[in-house]
């Protein structure tokens, strides 16, 4: 098969002789974020398109945006309503935020994605360190100037600690050597990470 063109929205929807709705600047970022807070087009409210569209295909011979509508109301028809009823207080909430936003409050957004964001992203150690003393109960302390020149980033007890993303492991092969207890962390869904320890790791010894 050889690629011979593409087709953009605004093609399939003039083809499909849909009407073009046109909306003030910028409403409907805020309408799409309302509804993302609100979860008002869940198929839990409004049904699943994914399955109802096929369903609906299967049932008519001359496919038209009209008798979609017309398919779809008939079996949802409380469907526009429930999802009115989520998003519109979520539209009020964020117009009352919008009167809370100023310089002050933009400074103070720019400072926490610039600087706390981006340092709490990058700079796990000192987090990791503080888990594993927790975990043991054991004491911990960061790396004097001279450890950390030796791959040891701190202390569980008088354990020494090197503390290596999860893919480390590749790097070991490389034959890098270390003089310390490896622990390795893997960024997660959640914006922290997960943290792994070698299985005979014990600070208590």
């Amino acid at each position: 098969m050889k690629k011979i063109s593409s087709i953009n929205k605004d093609y399939i929807a003039s083809a499909n002789d849909t009407e073009k709705k046109v909306f003030p600047k910028y409403t409907t970022q805020l309408i799409n974020l309302a509804n993302s807070n609100a979860h008002g087009t869940r198929p839990k409210v409004v049904g699943s398109m994914a399955d109802y569209f096929p369903l609906y295909l299967e049932e008519t011979d001359d496919p038209t945006v009209e008798g979609w509508k017309n398919w779809y109301t008939n079996k949802e028809p409380e469907a526009k309503a429930r999802a009115k009823a989520r998003i519109l207080p979520q539209v009020e909430r964020l117009k009352e935020a919008i009167d809370l936003i100023d310089e002050q409050l933009i400074d103070q957004w720019l400072d926490d994605i610039l600087i706390d964001k981006t340092f709490n992203g990058m700079y796990f150690q000192k987090a990791i360190l503080q888990k594993l003393s927790e975990h043991f109960e054991l004491p911990y302390r960061p790396s004097s100037v001279e450890e950390e020149s030796k791959g040891i980033d701190g202390y569980i007890g008088s354990t020494p600690i090197s503390i290596k993303p999860e893919t480390y492991e590749l790097m070991k092969q490389l034959g890098e050597q270390i003089e310390a207890s490896i622990v390795t962390y893997r960024k997660n869904s959640s914006g922290g990470v997960d943290i792994f320890i070698e299985e005979d790791l014990n600070p208590h010894a």
